[in-house]
């Protein structure tokens, strides 16, 4: 992983499902949550994005929508993307919610530099309840609101490893 340098530009994380409107939307709203909790909103930017390009252009589904704003996220702004490969470039930290995303991703990757930003989001977490987070599109709410929970969980340890990299050093001591 790409450690941030604090005196460049913000440090960007894509997070990347299939469709783009269930897990991945989820947890780029759930780590901007995190990072402006924490007073970094401006050292952070997060977004997302999916394999496929069923979605592009819409909403997050509204399943994704419920579950979120249940646990106090607005994910109302979220309009769904496609990865493509510039996203290499313009992200520090390439975020697969699942082994299927991250096995696309690193063969989309044209470099040894592009597959060393792709991660597993639940390799953060020795929490986890195993690699992937399941789909929950085909599931009920309940299945909503138990992919957010890997999430929440797995982001904020991401989050944790990242924070002090990303946070701007404190000076002290006298002038």
């Amino acid at each position: 992983m790409t450690v941030p340098d604090q005196s460049a530009s913000p440090f960007r994380v894509v997070f990347v499902c299939t469709g783009n409107i269930c897990r991945s939307p989820m947890a780029e709203v759930v780590f901007r949550h995190l990072a402006e909790r924490a007073g970094l909103g401006h050292a952070v930017v997060s977004s997302s994005s999916g394999t496929g390009d069923w979605h592009v252009g819409e909403r997050a589904d509204q399943r994704t929508l419920a579950a979120l704003e249940r646990r106090g996220y607005d994910g109302s702004a979220h309009r769904a993307r496609q990865f493509t490969p510039d996203a290499f470039e313009e992200n520090d930290l390439i975020i697969a919610l699942d082994r299927t995303h991250e096995r696309i991703l690193r063969h989309w990757a044209q470099h040894d530099n592009h597959r060393d930003r792709i991660s597993l989001l639940t390799s953060f977490d020795p929490s986890a309840l195993g690699p992937d987070v399941a789909d929950p599109y085909y599931g009920d709410d309940r299945a909503f609101d138990d992919a957010l929970g890997m999430i929440e969980s797995a982001s904020r340890a991401l989050f944790r490893q990242l924070e002090p990299a990303i946070r701007p050093p404190r000076h002290g001591g006298l002038v």
